[in-house]
């Protein structure tokens, strides 16, 4: 299993998107500026769209992809496929 943990604090869960093209995984996302009366002094927090990209390096399950926000941190986890996990072979003698 490939576990990919993004750390993405205020962001809401409707204000980001999971996708899963071939073997690469794609974060997009929005994190919106929040409305404020008064005067700004200064602003320390980042705002506006973001896209992380990661690439798997061995197949995976399409239909077996779980993505949960909790506390700030997105925790994606993909199923490795059947075929990719690793198998040890017995050898015979000839």
């Amino acid at each position: 299993v490939y576990v990919v943990e993004a750390e993405l604090p205020g962001v809401k869960r409707d204000d980001v998107n999971v996708e899963l093209v071939g073997n690469e995984l794609t974060i997009i996302g929005e994190l919106k500026e929040k409305e404020r009366t008064g005067t700004l002094r200064r602003r320390t927090r980042r705002t506006g769209r973001f896209d992380y990209r990661v690439r798997l390096s061995e197949p995976v399950e399409a239909d077996k992809i779980d993505a949960s926000l909790a506390d700030g941190v997105l925790t994606v986890r993909v199923a490795k496929s059947e075929r990719a996990q690793r198998r040890k072979v017995a050898i015979k003698a000839s």
